[in-house]
Order: C-alpha cells, then structure tokens, then sequence
C-alpha cells in the first residue's frame, strides 16, 4: 500500500488515484495524504459490476497512518445532508462523495467490505 501526497497549496486540486479496478474486500490500494489542508476532498468512486454486484463502502480518516475512523462526508446530490455510515454500491455507476471541511484529518481512504462481483475504481482530489 502507497501513500500518495495529495497536498494542494492553493493551486487546481491534486489528484490521487486510491483503487484502480480493485476487486475483493479491504482497504483501498493506496492512502492519499491531504498534508496540512483543511479543505473538503472530492471522492469519485466508479464502479463496474457482474452479476448479482453489492458492496458496501466507508471513507476512513486518519489524523496519523495507523488509527482509522469514518470521516464525515456528504453525496454529491445532497451536500447539505452529512453523514458518516458506510454506503452501498449495487450497479455500475460514478458517485461523488464530498468529504467535509475542516475534517480532522491528514490520510484518506476507503474500506471495502461485502464486494460479490464489484470491482472499484477511485480517485481522490483535495483542495
């Protein structure tokens, strides 16, 4: 597993790749470090799926590398509404989850669990 810096310092976001056609469960491939930002992050998860597809997702924070919790971000087409729970994935789709501002923490990633048939593509951008 690779941390990536993913430190942007006022210019365009800086992008990382987490997964890239992961399959299975666990953590995502690589961690992205967010540096001293503050900003939100966009998380892009893009799926594709065979039959009977499920996952289930958590976006996981980390103020050090070693100790994860669940970082409070909001969907794409509800940003006002935060939450912190894991999400479901069950078709082949793109979604769009924007981690808060102000989260306290300086490494992303992501938590696969349940995946039958999903596999997982995500990028990272902080601002």
């Amino acid at each position: 597993m690779a941390t990536l810096d993913a430190y942007s310092s006022g210019g365009p976001p800086d992008q990382v790749n987490l997964s890239s056609a992961q399959t299975g469960n666990g953590v995502s491939t690589n961690i992205g470090d967010r540096g001293p930002a503050i900003g939100s992050a966009l998380v892009k998860v893009t799926t594709t799926v065979g039959a009977t597809p499920t996952v289930t997702i958590a976006i996981e924070g980390s103020p050090d590398g070693t100790n994860w919790y669940s970082v409070p971000y909001a969907d794409s087409a509800t940003p006002t509404t935060v939450s912190v729970a894991t999400f479901v994935v069950t078709t082949a789709t793109t979604n769009w989850k924007i981690v808060q501002a102000n989260a306290p923490v300086r490494f992303l990633r992501l938590n696969y669990t349940a995946n039958t048939n999903v596999t997982i593509t995500t990028d990272l951008f902080c601002y």
